[in-house]
């Protein structure tokens, strides 16, 4: 099996398992961050974090999905599953690259401070980075403009199809992409080819976005790895936004009719948290169809997401073995089934692929004994809620520090909260933190 490149913890070399060093981290979403630009950025307070991180004795510090947020700017709901989110991008790095003048961002709106106001922000934001760009084709040396390009080149399998989604998007309106002319819904070749000609600028600008959000996040990764020796984990959900470059580029590989729309959703069925059940709304994926493609579409992603993280927490890991699939069109997540996953055999294939993986398995709710034997075969920690330890959840007594297996990522805090900062710990040697 060949090396992971990608992956800078490759496990147990005696046992061919991941294992993670016992360790302490914090989550925290870098748009938690303080600064005066209403929402944390990849800038100076990011570094200041991965400071106080490394003082406190912590060595990890993990983090939500960082994609391009779309509907309810949820990190859960993104535009893409490759690219990073612009409004991330620090710009008082632009300012020290002379991508902005230092008057740009002496006059700032009064953002809140306790919360994203993320229409205002994003609005904000947009002109400044769309100013960034046009200083960059002005007066950039042609060594950066080649090293753009380059970056363009190298990442093209993902983001030609997302620049050119993102342009569309923006010039019809917003809406989500069946909601688009027929042509582009369906990706008519010759209307693909007459807008990328009509919006090139477009399309030039979200690609630059794209190369300098991997820049600065290359620079904080350094940072992390090389002075405080710091690991970085990410999140990686098992399914993509509907509106996304990804479903619109393959639509093949989800269930949708001709007009677009969705004709199987995710969720999850009724249980103690909600008689309803949660509709997600995320297309389900034709695993069949992924299968005879040999998973390719799940390798670069997982290729992508070990490149930028040196762990990763996979949301959902159930799904895999099985998931609740709804109708399309349903108001509830009530009426739904569970379907089988490709279970294993995706794994197996990814890690064929790139190695071992070096992933965190989020084994919450009602796990089936099919479900724990994916994450021991290959040998992926799985998650304890403290906080759940000690009230009325079926799974409480297993989230008992006492009683944690060798496995468990032990944690503070409910899931998925975004605002707060919360310490992990791990109890044993085989196990990172996790939120």
């Amino acid at each position: 099996m060949d090396e992971n490149p990608d992956c800078r913890i490759t496990g147990n070399p005696w046992t061919g398992t991941v294992s993670f060093p016992r360790s302490t981290g914090i989550l925290l979403h870098p748009t938690s961050l303080p600064g005066p630009f209403g929402i944390g950025d990849l800038g100076p307070a990011a570094y200041t974090f991965v400071d106080f991180l490394a003082s406190s004795g912590q060595s990890i510090w993990q983090m939500l999905p960082l994609g391009p947020t779309g509907y309810g700017d949820s990190p859960y709901q993104c535009f893409s599953a490759f690219a990073g989110n612009p409004a991330l991008l620090s710009l008082e790095r632009m300012v020290d690259q002379g991508l902005l003048d230092s008057k740009e961002i002496d006059d700032l709106p009064q953002f809140s401070a306790e919360q994203v106001e993320y229409e205002r922000v994003n609005q904000f934001k947009q002109l400044k980075l769309t100013k960034a760009f046009q200083q960059f084709e002005r007066g950039t040396a042609q060594q950066r403009k080649q090293e753009f390009a380059q970056f363009v080149e190298t990442e093209r399998h993902w983001l030609a199809d997302y620049a050119l989604f993102r342009a569309l998007k923006d010039k019809f309106g917003g809406v989500a992409w069946p909601q688009w002319d027929h042509e582009f819904v369906c990706r008519e070749s010759t209307a693909l080819m007459r807008a990328r000609k009509e919006l090139a600028s477009q399309i030039a600008e979200q690609e630059f976005l794209q190369f300098l959000f991997f820049e600065q996040w290359a620079s904080l990764k350094q940072y992390c790895h090389q002075e405080k020796r710091m690991r970085l984990m990410g999140d990686l959900p098992i399914y993509v936004a509907h509106d996304s470059s990804d479903v619109w580029a393959h639509p093949e590989y989800f269930h949708l009719d001709h007009h677009g729309e969705a004709t199987k959703v995710a969720g999850v069925p009724p249980d103690y948290f909600s008689a309803t059940g949660q509709l997600w709304g995320n297309p389900i994926y034709r695993w069949e169809r992924m299968a005879a493609d040999g998973y390719s579409w799940w390798i670069k992603r997982f290729r992508s997401a070990f490149r930028m993280f040196d762990m990763v927490r996979v949301d959902h890991f159930r799904g895999f073995e099985a998931y609740w699939e709804v109708p399309g069109g349903e108001k509830t997540a009530k009426n739904g089934r569970w379907v089988k996953g490709p279970g294993a055999e995706l794994f197996a294939v990814v890690e064929t692929k790139l190695g071992h993986l070096p992933i965190l398995a989020e084994n919450l709710g009602v796990i089936t004994a099919e479900v724990e034997a994916i994450r021991e075969r290959f040998g992926l920690p799985g998650m304890a809620i403290l906080q759940f330890a000690f009230g009325n959840d079926p799974q409480g007594p297993s989230f008992r520090p006492h009683n944690y297996p060798f496995w468990a990522g032990g944690l503070r805090g409910r899931e998925k909260e975004v605002s707060a900062v919360r310490k992990t710990s791990a109890r044993s040697g085989n196990l990172p933190a996790h939120t």
